[in-house]
Parts: structure tokens; sequence; C-alpha cells
């Protein structure tokens, strides 16, 4: 106890460290050289998102249709970002990122060929919109856990809002550039610029050789039990929750004008595909201009209230479409749309980010893209739906409405709370003493840990040992309990049972310092000795005919070794 007061002493009296700049991420070669790639590729998607939706705008003008568009890019995330979290974390990233990219050019290339032969139909479109989604959502999950890769810890923050100024960077120049280039040299120019643009990419990948992750002690895990693990920790870590409510309260609403943009333009202000390029341009542009203000607007405000003035902002951006006849209200609207865009945008992640360890980092992060980019499938189609019935201005207006009151009701759960967290592995339990050894699959595992508490102390220590609960379900626990002794008010026994031996030996691995200081917030009132900790795996009720019959009665799932307690 005294130890950790004198912790929390040095910690309160520790003077506060410089924030670190914003181009501390380009002094690391890595970084910096995949960065510049990413940006030529993003620039070449933004092409390819720009020139498909006004393609679909000349193919099938109908406003359902027309967001069809974002909903084929969006919904793979939805359905196939756990599975690519698993690959992320299970796979070597590098060479599952060069894969994705090659498969990613080769499609691009094949829907270039048919704009080109004029062979394309909104069935088509929308099929190829579907297959470029799914690799981006299978390479995402990897693209975003390979940040920590890139950079030292300490500059992970301004390395997620490079990225995303990257990835604005390439929204105020692609779709601009598409409109351009449209104009210029036809509606299938962007398609092959866009597959010459992931050329980049791949040589990165190619030239990258990541330092090696640490070894495994142990099997890595199976496909499923890595997914069901994954979905399992981000169930119970609340800081990620957290940022996953709050992006459902934006994206269902901001959606509106993604989707319904090219009608804006097209019908409501009159212009062609230059001028919705110039309008996703100018929302980029806003967004590379909200990124400056960025790191003076989170010192000022908070992550928090950040969020919730850029809400506020994104509020007004919807109102000016509505209001939209001319070309100027439209690129204003854009401005503000992107510079609340990125607020929130970086702001989230960043949040994600230091929410999770990195054994789980790829899936945590794919839990977090499923919720997000199932809201903004959602909002698209909910929007283009809405637009159908009542008109864009109106649906805009009420997109507007909801996000505003989204806002307060999504108050109370609060972002960046992990960001002072050490998620770095522990390896503080000893490893479990066994009498022989046991097969890997061997369970499930039933481990108890007996407490001797003073009863007056009981409230506060129940009140500790709830949230170390939340670390046992988050490393593999599927079931928790707290037991008393009816015989002794001063003992107590918290159980938690684990899939199978090689899964408790995972959760060994899985503990964090931050859990450690939950654990000894718990010991500390422990009043003799140190807990003790008891492992129990099931036992195999196979009977043979010398048995007696009283072992057949025993209660398999309990896997009981001992009836001691």
């Amino acid at each position: 106890m005294a130890e950790m007061l004198n912790e929390s002493d040095q910690a309160a009296t520790k003077t506060p460290e410089p924030p670190i700049s914003a181009w501390a991420p380009f002094r690391h070669q890595a970084f910096l050289v995949i960065w510049i790639a990413t940006v030529v590729s993003n620039t070449g998607s933004w092409m390819y998102n720009a020139a498909s939706g006004w393609l679909m705008l000349n193919l099938a003008p109908d406003p359902l249709i027309v967001s069809l568009v974002q909903v084929a890019a969006s919904l793979p995330m939805f359905l196939l970002a756990l599975p690519a979290g698993a690959l992320a974390d299970l796979a070597d990233r590098r060479r599952l990122l060069l894969a994705i990219e090659i498969a990613t050019t080769l499609v691009a290339a094949a829907f270039a060929a048919f704009v080109s032969l004029h062979l394309v139909t909104p069935v088509i479109l929308l099929l190829f919109a579907l297959l470029i989604g799914i690799c981006g959502v299978l390479s995402t999950p990897s693209w975003q856990a390979v940040v920590p890769q890139l950079v030292p810890k300490a500059v992970l923050p301004p390395a997620v809002s490079a990225n995303s100024v990257g990835f604005n960077v390439s929204r105020a120049i692609g779709p601009a550039l598409g409109g351009l280039i449209i104009g210029g040299f036809g509606i299938a120019a962007p398609f092959w610029l866009n597959v010459i643009s992931n050329l980049g990419v791949i040589a990165a990948l190619i030239w990258w050789h990541p330092p090696t992750r640490s070894s495994r002690h142990l099997p890595a895990e199976r496909f499923w039990n890595a997914m069901v693990s994954g979905v399992r920790y981000s169930r119970h870590n609340p800081h990620l929750t957290a940022t996953m409510i709050r992006s459902i309260g934006f994206f269902v609403f901001t959606m509106a004008y993604w989707a319904l943009l090219p009608l804006v333009a097209k019908d409501r202000i009159n212009g062609g595909a230059a001028l919705y390029g110039i309008m996703l341009g100018a929302i980029g542009a806003g967004a590379v201009a909200g990124a400056f203000l960025l790191p003076m607007l989170k010192a000022r405000l908070g992550a928090d209230w950040l969020v919730a003035v850029a809400t506020g902002g994104t509020a007004v951006a919807l109102a000016l479409f509505g209001i939209a006849h001319d070309s100027a209200i439209g690129i204003a609207a854009c401005l503000v749309a992107g510079v609340s865009w990125i607020g929130i945008l970086a702001t989230l992640n960043v949040s994600a980010q230091v929410a999770l360890p990195e054994w789980v980092r790829g899936r945590g992060l794919a839990v977090y893209m499923t919720i997000s980019f199932g809201a903004m499938t959602l909002g698209s189609i909910l929007w283009g739906k809405v637009a159908g019935l009542v008109g864009v201005p109106d649906a805009l207006f009420l997109a507007a409405a909801g996000a505003l009151v989204a806002a307060p009701l999504t108050w109370r759960w609060k972002l960046q709370t992990g960001a002072g967290l050490d998620l770095s592995p522990s390896m503080h339990w000893t490893p479990p003493i066994s009498s022989r050894a046991f097969d890997d699959d061997r369970g499930p595992v039933m481990v108890t840990v007996e407490y001797r508490v003073n009863p007056a102390q009981r409230a506060d220590f129940l009140a500790a040992l709830e949230k170390l609960s939340h670390e046992r379900r988050r490393d593999g626990a599927y079931a928790w309990g707290i037991f008393e002794d009816a015989a002794d008010d001063t003992r107590l026994i918290e159980t938690f049972l684990v899939d199978s031996w090689i899964e408790h030996l995972r959760q060994h691995e899985r503990v964090t310092n931050a859990d450690r200081v939950m654990q000894d917030a718990v010991t500390q009132f422990q009043v003799q000795g140190v807990p003790q900790v008891t492992h129990f795996i099931a036992a195999d009720l196979a009977v043979s005919p010398a048995d007696p019959p009283a072992t057949a009665e025993r209660p398999k799932s309990l896997g009981l070794g001992s009836d001691r307690g």
C-alpha cells in the first residue's frame, strides 16, 4: 500500500511533458514513405469515388439508387471488419496488406476496363463498388494496427492525426482532380489513374521491413476463437464502448450529406461533374485546415467538447446544404463539414487506438469500425429513403436536427479515457502450478481466488473487485462470480471460468500494467497473507467398470478436482 501511495505522489508531482510536435511522426522514415504512398493511393481512391457517384447519377438518378453507392462502399466494413481484424492480429500484417493491395489493383483495373468499353450498368457499378469495399475492409484493420509499428508509442497520437490529415489531403485533391479529369479526358480516366496510384503502396510495402513482433510463447489462436475473443474484449472495454456509442450518434446523421451530395450538386445547384468534384475537394480542404486547428482546440476544449462543437458544425453544414441554390453556399457548407468531420473523426480514432493493447488491436479496431460503418450504412440508406419521400432539403434539415439531439444524449460516454493507461503486458501472473501436463484444449478451467477481508471494508472491496471483473472477462473469462463463506464473514472467493487450459495461459500474457493497478487495488484489502489462487480443470468423467458409481455423478461442468470450500 505504501508503495502505491509513493507512486501516486510521484505521478502527482511529475512535471508535465511538453506536447509532441505534429511533425514528429515524419522523422521516422518508414512512416514518411508509407504516408506519402497512401496519400497518393487515397487520392486515386477519391477520384474513383467521385467518378463512381457521378457515373451512377447519370445511369440512374433516383436518390435511393445514388445513395446505394455509399452503401456498397460501407456495407462490407460492417459485415467483414471483425474477420479482417482477426486476420490483422494473427497474420503477418505486411504480407497481408501486400496481398490485399495487389488484389485491389486488379479489381480496380477490371472495372476501369468495363468503363472504357461502355459495359457498365448500375448493377455492375454496385458490384465493383462492393468488391473494392471488401478489399478495403480486409486491409483497413491492418493499416490501423501497423501505425504503432511505424512510430514509437509516445508519437502515436500525432501519427494517428497525421494519417487523418493525409486522408483528407487526398480527399481535397482527389475529387476535384477527378471532376476536372472527367471533363477533359472522359469518365474512364479517373478509374485508370486510381489503378496507377495504388502501385506506389505496393512498392512501399515491398520496401518496408517492420521490426519483428514479439514472439508468441503460446500457439496462435484459431481464427474463430480470435474473433470471439475480440468481441468479448471490446464488449468489456468501457473506453472502447464509449467511443463506439459516440460514433453511432455522429455517423448516422452525418452520412446524409455524403449520400446526397451528388443530388445537391446536380439538382439543387445545377452543377456538373467538375462542381461535384470541387465540393468533395472542399470537404477535404476544410478537413486539412481543421487538422491544423486540432491541437489548439483539443488543448482548450478537451476531446468531449471538441466533438460536441464539431457536431454543431456538422448540423450547420447540413442546414447549409439544405438551403444551397448556388455554388458559393454549397462550397461554404463543404468547408464547414470538412472542419467538423476531421475534428470528430480524428478524436474518435485516437480514442479507439489508446483503448487497445497490442494483442487485440486489430480486432478491437475492427469492432469499432464495424459499429461506425454500420452506422454509416444505416445513415446512407435512411437518408436516401427519406430524401425520396420528402425531398433532399427536408432530409438534410431532419439530419441536422437529429445530430443536435444525439450530442447531449451521448454525452455521458466520455472519449479518450484510455489515454493514460499503460496497456503493455505486465507478465506479473506466475505460471499456474499443475501436477501433470494437460492438452491445450482441455477445459473448461475454473480459477478461484480466496480473499480474507475485514467485514467493515467489504463494500469498498466489492467495488474494487467489480472493476477487476471486467479485466477477467476482457482477457478470456466467459463467466465470473464472487461468493462469501456462510460460516466465516472474512472469507470471500472470486471465481471465473475460461474455455480451455491454453486460453487461461493466454490470460497470463494478456494482463497489462493497467490491470495490475486494478489488481493491487483489490489485494490491498487482504488482511492476512496473500490471496490464494487455485486452478481446477474439468475432469474426464469417462467411467471404467472399476469406478464407484459416485464418480460418475460429479458435475462435469464445474470440473471439481477438490471438494474444498
